[in-house]
């Protein structure tokens, strides 16, 4: 695994083969910034955008952020910030053959959009964003355009085109972030990227991750099984099913408790009747640093994942965690967490019951995460690094 990454407001990161390019502060300073996503439902990358945009706009930097389809429950939260948000309504090609008309449209909108707003940096996010955005930030004549890899490359294997598309894109990009060094080092090896085209800047956590919480109320004498993240295939909540069973049948039953909606909930509803388990669907929550409060452990059993901010979340509570080693989990819990690997419910079951069987051993890597999470993790030293970056392209650029 490649050695994570200190932060700082000058930050220099280096990976294990020199794959983290420096980022080292220069004159002349971002004015306009516009960030670009998909939607802005409840997910990690969604928060992340609210953190940097409101961190932006607090260092004297305009923000729009712009979204490809759709809004969500973020929008509200950006908007009470003073951030406007815009909506070029792309529409996903299987709603019917005016779907491609209707996205030339789009796209004729956004790039009116990107002309209007003149922004010296376009950062697009997740994939869609970025294969989207960087063709049309290039016809805007944006100065600088960022693409952020926030996940591994596994989902990109089974649609054809995806790395096509990716390249083009990507050629058309002036820098790559990623938020951990696996995803980083996803990048550097599948799509060949060279190191000084290639950063990674850890997400960040507010002030609040760090602070008392009330406990949440959830009645149950069982010690409790937290797990917050969206109910699909990929994060694994079949598998803890199965590892709270193995305990219950090794005379520990737990109360599961999972915060997140998805196309698994009903799914997940009949499997943990089956086997007898206590099962608490919580659906959406605001309260995220009050059910970690109440947790006996965190879990979080993906196949496959980028940067965990439910992880980051729980180190910030000072929570024991039990994860599986995928992506930039590793980097997080390394020597205070316990990692599994994945879609192994035996393994899972025995870190579960090691550390509710040992308090003291719970409590040493809940320490030893919150101390990390405080060094490392911080949200002023994200936006920071941001704004350093920002920097140091628009100096290059303007020195072509």
């Amino acid at each position: 695994m490649p050695t994570p990454i200190t932060q700082g407001k000058n930050m220099e990161a280096k990976g294990s083969r020199g794959v983290i390019s420096s980022l080292e502060a220069t004159p002349g300073e971002p004015r306009q910034v516009v960030l670009l996503v998909g939607q802005l439902q409840v997910g990690g990358t969604e928060k992340q955008i609210l953190l940097l945009a409101t961190g932006l706009i607090r260092s004297g930097v305009a923000v729009d952020v712009v979204t490809l389809h759709s809004d969500g429950p973020y929008r509200d939260a950006l908007e009470r910030e003073g951030i406007t948000v815009h909506n070029a309504r792309f529409t996903g090609l299987s709603t019917g053959p005016m779907a491609f008309p209707r996205n030339l449209l789009a796209a004729a909108r956004l790039i009116r959009l990107i002309r209007r707003l003149r922004p010296d940096v376009l950062h697009a996010f997740l994939y869609h964003a970025y294969v989207v955005g960087a063709p049309i930030a290039w016809l805007a004549r944006v100065p600088v355009v960022v693409a952020g890899r926030r996940s591994l490359s596994v989902f990109k294997r089974v649609r054809y085109g995806s790395y096509t598309l990716e390249r083009v894109a990507t050629r058309l990009t002036r820098h790559v972030v990623a938020n951990a060094v696996a995803v980083a080092e996803d990048a550097r090896r599948v799509e060949k990227l060279p190191p000084e085209k290639l950063s990674v800047i850890y997400n960040g956590l507010p002030e609040s991750a760090f602070l008392p919480a009330k406990p949440a109320q959830i009645i149950t004498d069982l010690p409790i099984v937290c797990s917050v993240a969206n109910l699909k295939t990929h994060k694994g909540h079949r598998f803890l099913i199965e590892a709270v069973a193995l305990l219950a049948a090794r005379g520990m039953p737990c109360t599961l408790v999972l915060a997140g909606e998805g196309p698994e909930r009903d799914v997940l509803l009949r499997q943990a009747e089956s086997s007898g388990v206590d099962l608490r669907l919580l659906g959406l929550r605001r309260d995220v640093e009050a059910l970690m409060r109440r947790a006996s452990v965190m879990v979080l059993a993906s196949l496959h994942e980028g940067m965990s901010n439910a992880v980051m979340e729980a180190m910030a509570a000072g929570k024991p965690i039990v994860a599986t080693a995928v992506g930039g989990t590793c980097e997080l819990l390394s020597g205070r967490g316990l990692l599994v690997p994945p879609a192994d419910p035996r393994a899972l079951a025995d870190a579960l019951e090691r550390v509710l069987r040992d308090p003291r051993l719970g409590a040493s890597l809940g320490s030893a995460a919150r101390a990390w999470a405080l060094d490392n993790l911080n949200l002023d030293s994200m936006i920071d690094q941001h704004l350093v970056l920002y920097r140091r392209l628009l100096e290059e650029r303007c020195a072509e």
